[in-house]
């Protein structure tokens, strides 16, 4: 005759409580995707706006992989800087969520087209605010003339009607604009300095690296601190080569100041390859080449960061 032996009872109690527990804290760090937009980026903390959340946070760390998906069937991946996450990116995040519920990247992944979208749209809102801020001078300019010529007020109105309307209609699109994507396209130039470069070299002049060091010691002392740099070339060549030149120039600035200035890639904009545009000198002579071939480096604060 079998013994049941009540003695084991309290042991398989506890086994079956302990796998219980196991199988929960497994369950929970699990890995999640989510696909979403980015609606604002600082450092390393990304707001995503997504289907499960409007305003969800993504957290960036150093072991956080980037890349862009390539190819018809989407199949091959291009290593990225995290740099590339600007805000207005359709992006897809996987990780896991941490007891914050902020969700704790483990990579990052982004269609080409999309990167070119966010850039080209990010470009358009800092042009619309350029042109509201000039449209408000000219109002200024109107008000103040009609206060001191009475006389022609009506005239004076009809215009100044006019240039309300124009001012509103641009106002709302940059406010829209603003609401989905946040402030980080509305910076404070603190620092600037470029960087020339030979006919054909991409390699950086050691004398300019004191002076980016300098650079990025100061960056690191302003609240919110991101730094732009943006590579060019003359128009000597092909443009092929020439968008290939700006590319690996700013590249080569990039490395100085993260190998030897030590700035955080999550305090680095995505470097720009502008190729032959925005030309400062006369590409018909050596010295306006010479002022063409250059990388321009700025410290930015962003606005909506420093609290203005």
């Amino acid at each position: 005759m079998t013994r049941f032996n009540l003695h084991r009872i309290p042991l398989v109690t506890t086994l079956t409580f302990s796998l219980i527990v196991l199988f929960s804290t497994s369950t929970a760090a699990q890995s999640t995707k989510v696909e979403g937009i980015i609606k604002a980026r600082n450092g390393d903390t990304m707001i995503l706006q997504a289907s499960s959340s409007p305003n969800l946070v993504v957290l960036l760390t150093d072991s956080t992989q980037v890349g862009q998906v390539q190819g018809v069937f989407k199949a091959r991946r291009k290593q990225m800087s995290m740099a590339a996450l600007v805000p207005g990116l359709q992006v897809k995040v996987e990780g896991t969520y941490d007891n914050q519920n902020q969700l704790v990247a483990s990579s990052v992944s982004f269609k080409g087209n999309d990167l070119e979208d966010a850039e080209k749209i990010q470009a358009g809102m800092h042009e619309t605010k350029v042109q509201v801020q000039q449209n408000q001078a000219e109002l200024e300019k109107h008000n103040a003339e009609l206060k001191a010529q009475n006389e022609a007020l009506q005239q004076q109105q009809a215009q100044l009607t006019e240039h309300q309307a124009k001012i509103a209609a641009n106002k709302a699109a940059v406010d829209a604009a603003i609401a989905r994507f946040g402030q980080l396209d509305d910076y404070y130039i603190f620092d600037e300095l470029t960087v020339y470069f030979d006919n054909g070299k991409i390699k950086v002049d050691p004398k300019y690296n004191p002076q980016l060091v300098a650079l990025a010691d100061k960056a690191k002392t302003i609240d919110g601190y991101m730094i732009e740099v943006k590579g060019y070339a003359s128009s000597v060549g092909s443009v092929s080569l020439n968008q290939r030149l700006s590319e690996d120039r700013a590249d080569g600035v990039t490395n100085v100041l993260v190998q030897q200035g030590h700035i955080p890639l999550t305090r680095m904009l995505a470097p720009g390859a502008m190729g032959e545009s925005h030309q400062v000198g006369n590409d018909k002579t050596a010295e306006g080449q010479a002022e063409n071939r250059r990388v321009v480096v700025r410290v930015l604060q962003n606005k909506g960061i420093a609290g203005i």
